[in-house]
């Protein structure tokens, strides 16, 4: 992939392929301008390129982009777009049974090795950095994986979106995966909770609720008993302090928390808040992203939460949306220009080559209504 430095790039010129942040973040579609605006804010946080494989145009027209580009047949990139969903899918599968798998060792026989899970970590990183749009498409299906195992789905969402914020706070690859491994255990301790207790769809009762209040301090106490090296272990421990000292177990506030906690606790937060529990409906992303964004009482960190909503956008990828034209359609990446119009693929509609259509909303073009509900989800 070509890079492209932002003082040789053309105000309001088009590239005639997707250009990329960081060689994995997407900045624009082939039919969007590279405007002034986002030329300056990409200076504002000091990045100094760009990646594309396209060529600079004075404007955007599918057939000059074919014609200049040689672009694969629509037929080819429907297939290439839908393989990587199927990938997506495989390993989001794969990574439940290894979690399964390796709650169950520790439940049954004690047993965890650090070096295994680091390797499959530095493996997921490298797969999230490359496809997480797919991913985050994949565990947004209504259908996905209805029979696994809570603790286990929820452990392998919130280490994808840890990464994911992590990847957007630029972290080095060996802090990206002592995040990865924090959040996949960061509720290791509810092993220990009996499981019709955290499984229970019906209100817990005071000594109930301080049987679950204890899952971080035991998950903490069974790392270090592992030697998983501390800022691991803090993880598990800390992940549900909060920044204003209501948190618990030791109603840490602000700086004294550590980062890996800062980052699993906005995760966590949102994908149970966007996820169905035993005792509680889902609330669809776009509400969940909401209620991060309201930070009441500033529970969280605002760099995470930002860091959340320019990753997934305030219309998360993975929705599906009713769009202004009377369109429904599902996001599929975020505009790093402003996240509260993402991009999005239009259901039902092809572009004149054959593609499936793909646009950048906007507040005077064709804009996200609403969230669709489960029932029109479903029958899409």
């Amino acid at each position: 992939m070509k890079n492209y430095l932002l003082n040789q790039i053309p105000i309001d010129k088009f590239f005639s392929e997707t250009v990329y942040l960081d060689k994995n973040f997407i900045l624009a579609a082939p039919e969007m301008s590279i405007t002034e605006k986002i030329i300056s804010i990409l200076r504002e946080w000091e990045f100094k390129e760009i990646y594309s494989n396209g060529k600079i145009l004075d404007d955007y027209a599918a057939d000059k982009v074919s014609e200049i580009e040689g672009i694969e047949s629509s037929e080819a990139t429907m297939i290439s777009d839908h393989d990587k969903i199927i990938n997506a899918e495989e390993f989001y599968t794969s990574f439940e049974k290894y979690v399964e798998t390796l709650f169950t060792r520790v439940s049954i026989k004690n047993e965890i090795d650090y070096n295994s899970i680091a390797e499959k970590i530095k493996i997921s990183c490298e797969i999230i950095k490359e496809d997480r749009r797919y991913l985050l498409r994949v565990q947004k299906k209504p259908a996905a994986n209805p029979n696994s195992n809570y603790l286990v789905s929820h452990s392998v969402k919130t280490t994808i979106v840890s990464i994911i914020i992590g990847l957007f706070l630029k972290l080095p690859n060996h802090r990206l995966i002592e995040l990865g491994i924090s959040a996949l255990l960061h509720d290791i301790g509810m092993i220990k909770v009996p499981p019709q207790i955290y499984l229970s769809n019906r209100p817990l009762n005071v000594n109930e609720r301080r049987a679950i209040m204890t899952h971080p301090l035991l998950g903490f106490n069974m790392l270090k008993a592992f030697d998983f090296p501390l800022n691991i272990s803090l993880g598990a421990l800390e992940h549900h302090e909060r920044e204003n000292g209501s948190g618990y177990p030791q109603k840490l506030t602000g700086d004294k928390i550590s980062l890996y906690a800062k980052i699993i606790a906005v995760a966590c937060s949102y994908d149970a808040l966007s996820t169905k529990r035993p005792h509680k409906e889902a609330k669809d992303g776009y509400t969940g992203m909401l209620e991060l964004l309201k930070n009441e009482g500033k529970q969280y960190d605002d760099t995470i939460v930002r860091a959340l909503v320019f990753s997934l956008s305030i219309y998360p990828i993975g929705l599906y949306v009713l769009l202004s034209s009377g369109r429904n359609g599902q996001v599929v990446d975020v505009n790093p220009e402003n996240p509260r119009f993402p991009i999005v693929q239009v259901f039902g509609e092809l572009t004149p080559d054959g593609k499936n259509k793909v646009i950048e909303t906007s507040q005077e073009g064709i804009y996200i209504i609403r969230p669709l509900t489960r029932e029109e989800t479903e029958a899409n």
